[in-house]
């Protein structure tokens, strides 16, 4: 998809044109998020779950650098910063709510754009290297998050610590070697703290970068749509302001208000009460657990019970990894023409077995490492690796699929009459239409 018309464009405004001239920046946003981006015309309100990431991220990064202001990256001061930061900083205990709660939502509205993703095929050619760069993200995400709840050291900090970077000693040879690399030590300590804490700082700008790359990507190929037809006349886009800009302002709304639900009514809903202890390494909490948002994770991890050929735990840690670098390899498992799932029966049956599966896991990865949770974990973990490793090759080969509209057009107007212009035409007005 090209877009003319974002090079011809001009600002009227002669101060900004004057800006345009020697720096084009206002002609890049114009190409970018404004009227020269056409998008397609029926794009739904999970489109904007992409946004919503990138509030929740912008979000992050500005309470996060106050924040810093006053935490102390220290063994013996750090639970005490984070303290100080509640009572005495001025409308610290509301930075401290909000960076808190602001990675649970950054997480909620990540995984919808992942299952979004999935439902809609936007996996499939010619946006893997969207797909792809999403997951580094997300990847990212979970580095920076892990690292962000050792900060508050207290128990479940401390000990999430110790139990997380004990994976790495799982690894035969090298593990042992890898895991003191990374704390610093034999046990999470002062050294820990100071590499969690700059790592923390860093990566959500790391993120921010990559996220700027994942646009970039998005915008060669254009945005998928709900047909996953291809974009065919410029009838079938609308600029991305204002239609979308006004779509996701609502959406916008949405979020914050759920968030500040959040933050003023249960700030602590989504926490752990451990972790108002100060870390205690002689103190083993009763039930250790990480943030929700690794729960179906840690419930594959802790699947693996029984040593064959590798120690379970071993098997646990490359299966918790392996649940993740699957993903990567998802637009060459899923060869099927058809990218929607609206027009995939079969497939569409088994996505929302998928989504109960994680549901399931995640629901067991926050309940303790006893039975009947550790089988229930067994069932699902196997069925998770089953519907991408079997159930999606086979679907995409044998599966009867519904006839695909003409285009997009013809999708939304449902049979009525339209004028097609021809893509690349230079209008950005909204379609006309005659019944």
């Amino acid at each position: 998809m090209s877009f003319p018309w974002a090079e011809e464009y001009k600002p009227q405004n002669p101060f900004m044109r004057w800006i345009d001239d020697r720096l084009p920046l206002p002609r890049l946003v114009y190409g970018a998020v404004g009227g020269g981006y056409p998008v397609p015309r029926n794009l739904n309100y999970f489109w904007n779950f992409g946004v919503l990431a990138g509030i929740a991220l912008a979000i992050q990064i500005v309470t996060g650098i106050v924040l810093a202001m006053h935490y102390v990256p220290s063994g013996t001061e750090a639970f005490a910063s984070v303290e100080h930061i509640m009572r005495n900083v001025n409308q610290g205990w509301l930075l401290r709510y909000a960076h808190a709660n602001g990675a649970s939502f950054f997480f909620i509205v990540t995984y919808i754009h992942i299952f979004r993703g999935l439902y809609y095929g936007s996996y499939k050619a010619p946006r893997e290297m969207v797909w792809l760069l999403g997951l580094v993200i997300f990847l990212l995400m979970m580095a920076t998050a892990f690292m962000g709840y050792v900060l508050p050291w207290g128990q479940m900090s401390f000990w999430g610590a110790k139990v997380i970077t004990g994976l790495f000693g799982a690894i035969p040879l090298v593990g042992e070697p890898i895991q003191q690399w990374l704390l610093g030590g034999f046990a999470p300590d002062q050294a820990a703290l100071n590499r969690f804490f700059s790592l923390h700082y860093l990566l959500p700008f790391v993120i921010a970068g990559v996220i700027i790359l994942h646009i970039w990507a998005l915008h060669i190929p254009g945005s998928g749509n709900p047909t996953g037809v291809d974009v065919k006349t410029a009838q079938d886009t609308v600029p991305f302001h204002p239609y979308y800009t006004a779509k996701d302002g609502f959406g916008l709304g949405i979020f914050l208000i759920l968030l500040a639900i959040l933050v003023f009514y249960a700030p602590n809903y989504l926490g752990h009460a451990d972790n108002y202890i100060p870390a205690n390494p002689l103190s083993t909490p009763a039930h250790i657990v990480p943030e929700w948002y690794f729960w179906p994770f840690y419930a594959i991890l802790r699947a693996f019970t029984v040593d064959f050929i590798l120690p379970a735990k071993l098997w646990g840690v490359i299966a918790m990894f392996g649940s993740i670098i699957l993903l990567f390899f998802l637009p060459w498992l899923d060869k099927s023409p058809v990218r929607s799932g609206n027009y995939r029966p079969r497939f569409r049956q088994f996505f929302w077995i998928l989504v109960i599966d994680v549901l399931i896991l995640g629901y067991c990865g926050g309940a303790p490492a006893e039975e009947p949770y550790v089988m229930i974990s067994q069932l699902a973990t196997i069925y998770y690796f089953a519907h991408f490793l079997i159930i999606l090759p086979i679907l995409s080969s044998v599966e009867r699929t519904l006839p695909l509209p003409n285009s997009i057009s013809e999708s939304v107007l449902h049979g009525e009459k339209q004028e097609a212009a021809p893509i690349g035409s230079g209008s950005t007005s909204a379609p006309t239409v005659t019944a």
